[in-house]
């Protein structure tokens, strides 16, 4: 996971300069209501194109028995002819792992994901944006998945090693949402 992130990096800046020096850092006014705070960080990589990532994790929101890690990097075109402002698509990738207690079953395990996005960047200040988001993408998950009262241990492992019962895909969003950001450079 970490070497795919550097990768995509390195590969978006060895391939563009950045041209105006941007850097914007951002929270997901939306997840953090739903108490899974997050970070995010954008840089400008040409006239139109910026690159951002951004990363999020849930323990225990609302008292609910759930932990989420994750990671979503995005490359985006805007076609305002200026990065970080107006109308804007996007090309992005989704990593999390997950372990959910949900209605006496449990998920533990990992997803990967990659799609597009699309949204508006309304500019508020000459350094406070408000980004409108929405992305839709497919999303391969793998885990393992039994009852509360299983043990999972014996029940599921095969010569003593724990095997994840329970993988595929599904379309799903990928990302929905309403972020504030703030250029710093």
């Amino acid at each position: 996971m970490k070497k795919l992130i550097l990768l995509i990096i390195l590969a978006t800046f060895g391939w563009r300069t950045a041209h105006a020096q941007l850097v914007a850092v951002s929270t997901e006014a939306t997840t953090d209501l739903l108490m899974m705070p997050n970070v995010g960080f954008e840089l400008v990589t040409g006239e139109r194109t910026t690159f951002g990532i951004s990363a999020f994790f849930a323990s225990k929101p609302w008292g609910k028995d759930v932990k989420i890690v994750g990671v979503q990097p995005e490359y985006r075109y805007f076609f305002s002819g200026r990065p970080m402002h107006s109308f804007f698509v996007g090309a992005g990738a989704l990593g999390v792992s997950y372990d959910i207690t949900w209605k006496g079953k449990v998920y533990d395990g990992m997803a990967f994901g990659i799609g597009a996005t699309f949204g508006y960047v309304f500019n508020i200040t000459h350094r406070l944006n408000i980004d409108c988001h929405a992305g839709f993408g497919a999303v391969v998950y793998r885990h393992k998945e039994y009852f509360v009262n299983d043990n999972y241990d014996l029940d599921y492992s095969i010569g003593g090693v724990e095997r994840t019962n329970a993988n595929g895909y599904a379309l799903l969003p990928t990302r929905i949402g309403v972020s504030v950001s703030y250029i710093l450079k």
